[in-house]
């Protein structure tokens, strides 16, 4: 009788347990799980993308906050390896996948001592923050409150970052000497005399928003200003004095990721994390070379073309005729705000499907200018109403040519960085996908690719034009030479400067800051060219297997449809798309 109960009773918790979660399941609870972990990390990305329970708060930067981070990345991870592929869909096993190495590279990057190291020659906390009012809505009352509170709190991110910047100077994880000049104007020039001045005031100098009164714009206003005069410039100063007296004195003579404690580990994994390669920095170093050859005798032509004897006589005409060159921020601005409208109406013929969230053109900040690059862009967001930004650099005009804004406004706004970044935004695929996954070799490698397609699209109407594609070509195979040999085989800066200035037709003022980027960034810069020239096997791929029922425009919208992601996954991806279009009949 016990055993005839026991199985009764065994086959009642058989019927009224429910069955095991399918894999699909499992996945979803996970990923809803990790996005909310985002959010709750990432106060201020949550704000951005609508989700506003965490409105008075600012991330926590310590050194224990990012261990803590990491302890549930693994839990996380556990999790997800537990999940079996078989029964999930190419969407979800896509997912999973990219999850997996987002987890895993989150993981092993807290390992490395080099995670003290928080600004480069390009970005800092401090300059990172002062940007908020672009990145959150500005719209109601709540929005205000929101930004004055986190302005408030801006001290709680300024000395946590300066006590592990300290830890960083004891343990000798310091920016080379050579990559800082002219840095401390990053911290000073926030700092305005007059708050109205300031760049934390400018959601005060337009137009007031129709959700807000009067009198509630002018006490935001008012108070705006009294934090600015007494909270920020103050932390400004703090660490201003603590750079000059601190952290200058104490920078490092070499410059290769690899002489700095377990740098030669940390470097091999920044090449992985950035490339989504299994390449060596040796054999990426030869890629480069490769590139470069070819890239120099194709402008070899083009000078010839344009009546010049060699390339640097072209190259040398180009530097210092000042017809090449604006006379005035504004006229710099009014050309690549052309070039950005006649790219936009040309983008039908190259994508069937285009997102809806505009762009805009700003000048890069002054403070910032001088130090930093030629142009980058900067995201949107649908749910915000906050439209994504070409910030164009208009400082040392004689060392923005014109020349180079059609390839430059190719990269970073349309077809590039602004097409696929928008479009990201609005696919149907999770969340954390859309807004916090950006794989470097894919979205550079796509900005890169982007230029490539000016040509199909016809924007380069002049020899100058078509030696300036060239020039950001070779730019970027010149950065797989340079970035592997400075981090992987004794380059010294002046090496890298007169090999860049030796291939390029770039200005000095744009080399030097770009050597002092990939001195301080080590592996970024490696994503570009080798996300672009995978980018045109795949399609050079596709459309031999597909001949006559190729479609362009098809393939540019199979090779966003899915996001970023890694090169080996979006040539699986890609693979699928032609098997598809061959199944398909004959239209």
């Amino acid at each position: 009788m016990r055993l005839a109960a026991a199985l009764l009773a065994a086959a009642t918790l058989a019927i009224s347990s429910p069955a095991p979660a399918a894999p699909a399941d499992d996945l979803r609870v996970l990923m809803d799980e990790f996005w909310a972990v985002v959010l709750r990390e990432a106060p201020v990305l949550a704000t951005t993308v609508g989700v506003r329970d965490y409105d008075d708060r600012v991330a926590d930067i310590s050194l224990a906050a990012e261990d803590r981070r990491a302890a549930e990345a693994q839990v996380f991870l556990t999790r997800l390896e537990a999940i079996p592929e078989e029964g999930l869909s190419d969407v979800d096993r896509a997912n999973r996948g990219i999850l997996m190495r987002l987890l895993s590279e989150q993981i092993e990057a807290n390992r490395f001592g080099q995670r003290v190291m928080l600004f480069t020659s390009y970005a800092g906390w401090h300059q990172n923050f002062v940007g908020l009012a672009n990145n959150v809505p500005l719209q109601t009352r709540a929005d205000f409150e929101s930004y004055l509170a986190r302005l408030r709190l801006y001290p709680s991110i300024n000395d946590e970052a300066l006590r592990i910047s300290d830890q960083a100077i004891e343990g000798g994880f310091t920016q080379p000497c050579v990559t800082l000049a002219g840095y401390e104007r990053s911290i000073a020039g926030v700092i305005a005399e007059d708050p109205r001045q300031s760049r934390y005031y400018e959601p005060f100098t337009r137009p007031r928003p129709p959700g807000v009164s009067e009198a509630d714009f002018e006490r935001f206003a008012n108070e705006a200003a009294e934090i600015i005069a007494t909270v920020l410039n103050p932390e400004y100063e703090q660490q201003l004095e603590w750079y000059r007296t601190r952290y200058q004195p104490a920078c490092r003579q070499t410059v290769g990721a690899s002489e700095l404690p377990g740098g030669a580990e940390y470097y091999a994994f920044r090449v992985r994390q950035e490339t989504t390669t299994d390449l060596t920095p040796a054999q990426i170093h030869q890629i480069g070379m490769a590139e470069v050859t070819r890239i120099r005798a194709e402008m070899e032509t083009v000078a010839r073309e344009a009546g010049f004897a060699s390339r640097e006589a072209f190259i040398e005409e180009l530097r210092t005729n000042p017809q090449y060159y604006a006379d005035t921020p504004g006229e710099l601005m009014a050309a690549a705000a052309l070039e950005a409208k006649e790219l936009d109406g040309l983008m039908p013929t190259m994508f069937g499907r285009l997102p809806r969230l505009p762009y805009g053109v700003r000048a890069i900040p002054a403070e910032t200018a001088e130090g930093t690059t030629t142009a980058y862009y900067n995201g949107g967001s649908p749910e915000s109403g906050i439209a994504g930004t070409y910030y164009v650099n208009t400082s040392l005009l004689n060392q923005r040519p014109l020349w180079e804004l059609p390839a430059l406004t190719a990269h970073e706004a349309v077809p590039g960085h602004h097409h696929q970044i928008a479009l990201q935004q609005e696919l149907e695929i999770p969340d954390w996908r859309r807004y916090i996954v950006g794989f470097t070799a894919f979205t550079e490698g796509w900005g890169l690719y982007s230029e490539r397609l000016g040509i199909e699209m016809g924007i380069y109407d002049t020899p100058a034009e078509n030696m300036g594609r060239l020039s950001y070509e070779m730019w970027r195979a010149c950065r797989l030479v340079v970035d592997t040999g400075i981090h992987a085989m004794g380059w010294s800066k002046d090496r890298a400067v007169a090999f860049m200035r030796d291939n390029t037709a770039l200005s000095d003022a744009n080399i030097d800051a770009e050597v002092n980027r990939y001195i301080s960034w080590p592996g970024q810069a490696l994503g570009y060219k080798l996300g672009e020239l995978r980018i045109r096997a795949i399609r050079a791929a596709a459309a031999a297997a597909l001949g006559d029922r190729f479609d362009v425009r098809a393939f540019h919208d199979a090779v966003l449809g899915q996001g970023a992601v890694p090169l080996d996954m979006l040539e699986v991806q890609i693979d699928r798309w032609v098997e598809e279009r061959r199944a398909a009949p004959a239209r």
